[in-house]
């Protein structure tokens, strides 16, 4: 499938060659250069964008609804090809990338009911009994940019809810995994009116022009520290709302009373889950000074009996990192850590493959930054205050994990930890509850993501009624 530019309503082949290059991640095989789109298709779509913004805010809420609708029904047919080619193109198993597809079109049913449900509009009454309305007003043309991990999960998430609110929605995903976003596009752009909805492609330089264009008046970014904080940058200089998350190292508490096989397999979970290349994996494994030897035993036959492999077989469990220049950055980052690095994983010696690691004796600095991959660092600790701290102990704040028997010990526990969303006695990739948002504490981004909350992110409260009122 070549890359291809949607520029209002009309699509173009991806010229422009960039530095880097496409692989086959299970392979290694080189697929050809990544692609992105012209200056000039950067400049048409952002004309295009302008042009569409008030006919489209125009469109009523519920008209808007049946749109999203319509969308969904067409992706129910296709979910399953886009999830081949993002299993294709990240490396992420199959059996993992299957259940993300219902976000795909979930997305759009969940804005589409929000919008029927009335979300964007809401009546107060003053004390004199007159009615005040607030009205969620799109901010106008929405960016949304898209990482490699979950692309086509994360584009519908970002786009469906600019969509609703109103905002013509221009999305770029992740030079290194651009497929099945451009697949998702391509079967729902026709139900759109031209410029509404537009794909982009490229690297940094396409993505800094689009953030810094005053056009755009609301960008969603989900990567990397380094990213977004040059998309908060220009954000804050061109006074336009910036939704960030940056990624997290979050903590795995194992409390003393913990049953060790439940944590072993949610470590195992955490650490492993799309290959380790996700924002809520593992990333410190804190637990009993007595208890580690137990725990790292339950924790070694679990990684050591893993499906390895083919993405595209349902029976992996594994896959490799998404790219040769990705899996070199692992690799060094576990060197920078220093101590001792625990591996039980046989992985194939092609390939873009890396035994998922446990490292004890880590450096403190290097301990506290995020790796983006299957590598986690290991804490003992002596009281319960100490663990805390352990799991406190970085920039990120994201995601935290406990896990004990007294439920209400653990939750004690939760509530210390300095993230936007912990778990207790659960690992799984989804939320601990559909609407409740999904926030972010420190460099682990800025501001809340959410069923409710992207939706609010691209809208702008006003607010009108009468103060005085005159008789005739």
């Amino acid at each position: 499938m070549p890359a291809r530019s949607l520029v209002d309503g009309a699509w173009a082949p991806a010229t422009r060659t960039l530095n880097g290059t496409l692989e086959d991640p299970a392979t290694g095989a080189v697929l050809g250069p990544q692609l992105g789109s012209t200056r000039a298709e950067v400049e048409a779509a952002l004309a295009a964008a302008d042009r569409a913004a008030a006919p489209w805010a125009a469109v009523p809420p519920a008209e808007r609804a049946d749109l999203l609708d319509a969308c969904a029904d067409a992706l129910e047919a296709a979910v399953a090809g886009i999830v081949t080619v993002e299993s294709a193109s990240t490396g992420v198993p199959i059996r993992q990338a299957t259940p993300l597809g219902f976000i795909v079109t979930g997305s759009f049913r969940l804005a589409a009911a929000q919008l029927r449900e009335g979300w964007l509009t809401r009546t107060m009454t003053r004390d004199d009994g007159r009615p005040v309305t607030v009205e969620l007003l799109p901010w106008g043309p929405a960016l949304c940019l898209v990482p490699w991990n979950a692309p086509a999960p994360m584009a519908a998430h970002k786009a469906a809810n600019a969509l609703a609110a109103g905002c013509p929605t221009v999305v770029k995903p992740s030079e290194y995994a651009p497929l099945g976003t451009q697949l998702l596009v391509e079967i729902i752009a026709g139900l759109l009116p031209p410029g509404v909805l537009q794909l982009l492609h490229g690297g940094p330089e396409v993505g800094a022009t689009l953030v810094g264009d005053p056009r755009i008046r609301a960008v969603s970014f989900t990567g990397g520290v380094p990213g977004g904080r040059a998309v908060a940058g220009q954000c804050a200089s061109g006074l336009k709302p910036a939704q960030l998350e940056l990624g997290g190292n979050n903590p795995l508490v194992v409390l003393p009373d913990a049953d060790v096989d439940a944590a072993a397999r949610a470590a195992v979970d955490l650490l492993t889950t799309l290959n380790g290349q996700w924002c809520r994996a593992l990333g410190r494994l804190i637990a009993p000074h007595d208890l580690l030897p137990s725990l790292l035993a339950a924790i070694g036959e679990r990684l050591a009996a893993l499906r390895v492999g083919d993405p595209a077989d349902p029976a992996t469990e594994l896959g490799p990192l998404i790219h040769s220049g990705h899996r070199a950055l692992v690799a060094a980052r576990l060197l920078d850590l220093g101590g001792k690095a625990h591996t039980f994983t046989d992985v194939p010696a092609g390939g873009n493959f890396f035994a998922p690691a446990l490292v004890t004796g880590a450096a403190e600095e290097p301990a506290r930054h995020e790796i983006f991959g299957p590598v986690a660092t290991v804490h003992g600790y002596g009281t319960v205050d100490e663990a805390v701290a352990l799991a406190n102990d970085t920039a990120y704040g994201l995601e935290g994990y406990v896990f004990g028997t007294d439920e209400a010990a653990a939750l004690a526990v939760a509530r210390l930890i300095r993230a936007g969303e912990v778990k207790v006695n659960g690992s799984s990739v989804m939320s601990l509850h559909l609407f409740t948002p999904r926030p972010a504490w420190g460099v682990s981004g800025l501001g809340e993501e959410g069923t409710a909350e992207t939706l609010r992110f691209f809208t702008n409260p006003r607010v009108t009624g009468v103060e005085n009122g005159f008789a005739l």
